[in-house]
Protein backbone atom coordinates (compact mmCIF):
# COMPACT_ATOMS: atom_id res chain seq x y z
CA UNK A 1 0.00 0.00 0.00
CA UNK A 2 3.22 2.05 0.87
CA UNK A 3 4.03 1.86 -2.87
CA UNK A 4 1.09 2.75 -4.72
CA UNK A 5 0.99 5.72 -2.22
CA UNK A 6 4.23 6.90 -3.25
CA UNK A 7 3.72 6.40 -7.39
CA UNK A 8 0.44 8.51 -6.72
CA UNK A 9 2.31 11.47 -5.15
CA UNK A 10 5.09 10.96 -8.09
CA UNK A 11 2.41 10.93 -10.47
CA UNK A 12 0.54 14.23 -9.05
CA UNK A 13 3.92 16.25 -8.65
CA UNK A 14 4.96 15.48 -12.43
CA UNK A 15 1.96 16.71 -13.35
CA UNK A 16 1.38 19.76 -11.59
CA UNK A 17 5.44 20.46 -12.32
CA UNK A 18 4.40 20.26 -16.18
CA UNK A 19 0.84 22.20 -16.09
CA UNK A 20 2.86 24.87 -14.05
CA UNK A 21 5.57 25.02 -17.15
CA UNK A 22 2.83 25.31 -19.68
CA UNK A 23 0.61 27.96 -17.44
CA UNK A 24 3.94 29.75 -17.12
CA UNK A 25 4.88 30.11 -20.44
CA UNK A 26 1.57 30.95 -21.73
CA UNK A 27 1.42 33.96 -19.89
CA UNK A 28 5.30 35.00 -20.78
CA UNK A 29 3.94 38.23 -22.37
CA UNK A 30 1.50 38.88 -19.64
CA UNK A 31 4.30 39.92 -16.89
CA UNK A 32 6.27 42.37 -19.46
CA UNK A 33 6.01 45.98 -20.25
CA UNK A 34 5.23 46.59 -23.65
CA UNK A 35 7.70 49.10 -25.20
CA UNK A 36 6.20 52.90 -26.62
CA UNK A 37 7.35 54.87 -29.22
CA UNK A 38 6.91 58.23 -27.48
CA UNK A 39 6.73 59.98 -31.01
CA UNK A 40 3.80 58.05 -31.48
CA UNK A 41 2.00 57.88 -27.91
CA UNK A 42 1.03 61.37 -26.41
CA UNK A 43 2.48 61.99 -22.98
CA UNK A 44 -0.26 63.61 -21.81
CA UNK A 45 -3.17 61.40 -19.86
CA UNK A 46 -5.91 62.81 -21.73
CA UNK A 47 -4.65 62.31 -25.43
CA UNK A 48 -3.55 59.37 -24.26
CA UNK A 49 -6.89 58.55 -23.63
CA UNK A 50 -8.58 60.05 -26.00
CA UNK A 51 -6.17 58.05 -28.91
CA UNK A 52 -7.11 54.52 -27.67
CA UNK A 53 -10.69 55.28 -27.51
CA UNK A 54 -10.37 56.43 -31.02
CA UNK A 55 -8.57 53.33 -31.72
CA UNK A 56 -11.31 50.91 -29.66
CA UNK A 57 -8.98 49.91 -27.38
CA UNK A 58 -10.93 51.15 -24.62
CA UNK A 59 -13.76 53.16 -23.24
CA UNK A 60 -15.19 56.29 -21.22
CA UNK A 61 -19.17 56.32 -19.92
CA UNK A 62 -19.38 60.07 -20.65
CA UNK A 63 -18.94 60.45 -24.38
CA UNK A 64 -19.43 57.38 -26.72
CA UNK A 65 -17.99 56.72 -29.73
CA UNK A 66 -19.59 57.58 -33.29
CA UNK A 67 -19.93 53.76 -33.70
CA UNK A 68 -21.39 53.16 -30.20
CA UNK A 69 -25.24 52.95 -28.79
CA UNK A 70 -26.97 55.26 -26.47
CA UNK A 71 -27.58 54.24 -23.87
CA UNK A 72 -31.16 56.37 -21.09
CA UNK A 73 -31.15 55.47 -17.49
CA UNK A 74 -34.51 54.57 -16.13
CA UNK A 75 -35.05 57.57 -14.49
CA UNK A 76 -34.87 59.84 -17.78
CA UNK A 77 -37.36 57.38 -19.51
CA UNK A 78 -40.86 59.11 -19.43
CA UNK A 79 -42.80 55.37 -20.45
CA UNK A 80 -40.34 53.06 -18.11
CA UNK A 81 -41.49 55.84 -15.20
CA UNK A 82 -44.96 55.66 -15.58
CA UNK A 83 -45.43 52.28 -15.76
CA UNK A 84 -43.98 51.66 -12.70
CA UNK A 85 -46.12 54.83 -11.31
CA UNK A 86 -49.12 53.06 -12.64
CA UNK A 87 -48.52 49.79 -11.60
CA UNK A 88 -47.28 50.51 -8.25
CA UNK A 89 -50.08 48.65 -6.44
CA UNK A 90 -48.80 45.42 -7.64
CA UNK A 91 -45.94 43.83 -6.73
CA UNK A 92 -43.42 43.20 -9.15
CA UNK A 93 -41.85 39.64 -10.65
CA UNK A 94 -39.34 41.72 -12.92
CA UNK A 95 -38.36 45.10 -13.21
CA UNK A 96 -35.69 44.74 -16.70
CA UNK A 97 -35.03 48.27 -18.17
CA UNK A 98 -32.22 46.80 -20.65
CA UNK A 99 -34.81 43.90 -21.32
CA UNK A 100 -37.77 46.32 -21.75
CA UNK A 101 -39.79 44.26 -19.64
CA UNK A 102 -42.39 45.04 -16.50
CA UNK A 103 -44.25 41.56 -15.56
CA UNK A 104 -45.77 42.24 -12.53
CA UNK A 105 -46.76 39.09 -9.68
CA UNK A 106 -50.41 37.46 -9.60
CA UNK A 107 -52.56 40.46 -7.78
CA UNK A 108 -55.82 39.34 -6.18
CA UNK A 109 -58.31 40.96 -4.40
CA UNK A 110 -59.51 39.36 -0.78
CA UNK A 111 -62.63 37.45 -0.97
CA UNK A 112 -62.38 36.86 -5.00
CA UNK A 113 -61.37 33.64 -6.47
CA UNK A 114 -59.16 35.05 -9.58
CA UNK A 115 -56.10 37.13 -9.92
CA UNK A 116 -54.83 38.97 -12.40
CA UNK A 117 -50.89 39.58 -13.62
CA UNK A 118 -49.92 41.87 -16.18
CA UNK A 119 -46.94 42.40 -18.72
CA UNK A 120 -46.08 45.74 -19.95
CA UNK A 121 -43.26 45.45 -23.01
CA UNK A 122 -41.37 48.45 -24.04
CA UNK A 123 -41.23 48.84 -28.32
CA UNK A 124 -39.74 51.90 -28.10
CA UNK A 125 -37.92 54.56 -25.70
CA UNK A 126 -40.29 56.91 -27.27
CA UNK A 127 -43.92 58.81 -25.63
CA UNK A 128 -46.15 56.48 -28.48
CA UNK A 129 -49.12 54.12 -28.91
CA UNK A 130 -46.91 51.84 -30.40
CA UNK A 131 -44.12 52.18 -28.15
CA UNK A 132 -45.09 49.42 -25.47
CA UNK A 133 -47.74 46.54 -25.06
CA UNK A 134 -49.61 45.55 -22.59
CA UNK A 135 -50.88 42.22 -21.49
CA UNK A 136 -52.84 40.44 -19.09
CA UNK A 137 -53.56 37.76 -17.68
CA UNK A 138 -56.18 36.10 -15.46
CA UNK A 139 -56.13 33.27 -13.48
CA UNK A 140 -59.55 31.87 -12.25
CA UNK A 141 -59.41 29.33 -9.01
CA UNK A 142 -62.65 27.30 -8.59
CA UNK A 143 -60.45 25.17 -6.12
CA UNK A 144 -57.16 25.48 -4.63
CA UNK A 145 -55.55 22.49 -6.88
CA UNK A 146 -57.17 23.79 -10.02
CA UNK A 147 -56.96 27.04 -11.59
CA UNK A 148 -57.40 28.13 -15.62
CA UNK A 149 -55.08 30.79 -16.69
CA UNK A 150 -56.87 33.14 -19.71
CA UNK A 151 -55.62 36.15 -21.31
CA UNK A 152 -57.45 39.34 -21.31
CA UNK A 153 -58.69 40.42 -24.32
CA UNK A 154 -61.47 43.09 -23.31
CA UNK A 155 -60.74 46.59 -23.04
CA UNK A 156 -58.74 46.52 -19.62
CA UNK A 157 -55.08 45.96 -21.22
CA UNK A 158 -56.39 49.27 -23.77
CA UNK A 159 -57.07 51.35 -20.64
CA UNK A 160 -53.74 50.30 -18.47
CA UNK A 161 -51.33 51.02 -22.22
CA UNK A 162 -53.76 54.66 -22.29
CA UNK A 163 -52.71 54.92 -18.25
CA UNK A 164 -49.64 54.81 -19.35
CA UNK A 165 -49.28 56.93 -21.89
CA UNK A 166 -50.84 59.36 -20.73
CA UNK A 167 -48.69 59.73 -17.48
CA UNK A 168 -45.65 59.84 -19.79
CA UNK A 169 -46.71 62.43 -21.89
CA UNK A 170 -47.33 64.66 -18.60
CA UNK A 171 -43.56 63.70 -17.40
CA UNK A 172 -42.39 64.39 -21.01
CA UNK A 173 -44.08 68.09 -20.78
CA UNK A 174 -42.65 68.37 -17.24
CA UNK A 175 -39.48 67.28 -17.94
CA UNK A 176 -39.78 70.18 -21.59
CA UNK A 177 -41.08 72.71 -18.84
CA UNK A 178 -37.84 72.41 -16.78
CA UNK A 179 -35.20 72.85 -19.44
Amino acid sequence: MGKTMNNLINISIKFLAIFSIFFISACGDAFKFRKTDTRTTPVNVEDRVKKNTEEGRGFRLSEMGKNSSTYDFATSNELWRASLSILDFMPLINADYSGGIIITDWYQEENNNSSLKITVRFLSNEVRVDGLKVLIYKKNCAAYESCEVLKVDNDLPGEIKLAILKKATALQVEKMKKK
